[in-house]
């Protein structure tokens, strides 16, 4: 004796099978839309970061190109090695006074 599976127990059925079938659908389109929306957020971030280590070698570069221009004349050389490694002409006498920055 077999029992007869209504009309409406079978369209319950299939509405419950539809529904969970779309449960997993938006729920797979949810995930993969968080996990662009995080990528999107790090690298804006990231973006940021590298635009400030951008502005500060280029800062660098330009004093560093400045400082070789100013190497390529010899008067400022002369005058950079008697400031800074304490070289003197002759009959020269040095006096170092220290930075009081207080």
């Amino acid at each position: 004796m077999k029992r007869r599976v209504s009309t409406k127990t079978k369209a319950k059925r299939r509405l419950f099978a539809l529904t969970g079938v779309l449960v997993l659908v938006i729920s797979f389109f949810v995930g993969t839309i968080f996990q662009d929306w995080v990528q999107i957020v790090e690298n804006k971030r990231q973006l940021f970061t590298l635009n400030n280590k951008y502005d500060d070698l280029l800062s660098d570069w330009e004093s560093l190109n400045s400082e070789v221009v100013k190497l390529h004349d010899s008067d400022y050389v002369a005058r950079y090695a008697r400031e800074k490694y304490m070289y003197s002409l002759p009959n020269e006498i040095i006096i170092k006074i220290p930075n009081n920055t207080n």
